[in-house]
């Protein structure tokens, strides 16, 4: 809600890793395609969609306004890739019931001293019962609690296996070193959690990122905009003017796009750097 300039009160100011900078946020959806076979030419990778938000506003937040406008417009995708800022169980499962949408994204994985440690027993590594409202450890031993309840706002069960059963057992070290002698698990309600394993299984799988690979060109999209239209520094004050240019801007790079095509000429789309671009045209 602060201020940050008094000339444009729609700005704010925001961090990413290194980058630090008042003003928007912007997010750009295009088409994607495999890369040519052959002497078949590449076809044009054509921006579909443009969302311009304060840049405060956390991704996940604006992935449902980005799938809203792309119906509005009858132009949503099968499979939509994102980066691992947008996704959570819960969109995971409201784009595909919503929209039909599948989210082709890396999850977060499970930060938990046992998962990054990849020494221990981590959540995934229980079997729960849903239906009769049991978890079963990698020891074979049965949780003694099952209780529901609310943690910041989201409904969540905190499941609890018995002292009796964890002080003896020989994977304790493996398993838990809380105080109480005893683990637990916080999960969440059974169509996210598995939305959220099936999720974090997929993406360790080598087909899993062959096909994640398609989004990569949304990279060049990012630099290519910077560029050609210089989209990192606004030319008006106000969310709406903004939005209006980032439209606009985008209109542009299509026509780019499409005269390339159209004239059989389609835009390099490998990643080069400017010296192995030289190398390439002294080569030739």
């Amino acid at each position: 809600m602060r201020l940050a300039s008094p000339y444009d009160t729609d700005t704010r100011w925001s961090a990413k890793r290194d980058i630090f900078w008042n003003g928007y946020k912007l997010h750009v959806s295009e088409t994607c395609h495999p890369q040519a076979d052959g002497d078949r030419p590449a076809r044009p990778n054509l921006i579909t969609n443009v969302a311009t938000t304060y840049s405060t506003l956390p991704d996940s937040k604006t992935l449902d306004a980005i799938h809203h406008a792309l119906q509005h417009r009858s132009l949503l995708p099968a499979r939509h890739y994102l980066d691992s800022g947008y996704p959570s169980a819960d969109l995971i499962i409201s784009s595909r019931r919503t929209y039909g949408i599948a989210l082709v994204t890396p999850v977060l994985l499970d930060t938990s001293s046992q998962a990054r440690t990849q020494e221990g027993f981590a959540a995934h590594d229980f079997t729960i019962d849903w239906e009769n409202s049991k978890a079963v450890c990698p020891a074979g031993k049965t949780s003694t609690t099952w209780t529901p309840n609310i943690q910041d706002g989201v409904p969540k069960t905190v499941v609890s296996f018995a002292a009796l059963d964890c002080i003896p057992c020989p994977y304790k070290r493996q398993c838990t070193s809380a105080r109480g002698n005893r683990r637990q698990l916080s999960l969440y309600p059974k169509e996210l959690t598995e939305a959220i394993r099936d999720a974090r299984a997929q993406q360790q799988t080598g087909d899993w990122q062959r096909d994640y690979a398609l989004r990569s060109g949304v990279e060049g999209t990012i630099r290519q905009a910077t560029h050609t239209t210089g989209l990192r520094r606004a030319r008006y004050r106000g969310l709406a003017k903004t939005h209006l240019d980032h439209s606009i801007s985008a209109t542009a790079l299509n026509l780019i796009r499409l005269h390339a095509w159209w004239n059989g000429h389609p835009l390099d789309r490998a990643n080069h750097s400017h010296l192995a671009r030289l190398q390439l045209s002294l080569a030739a």
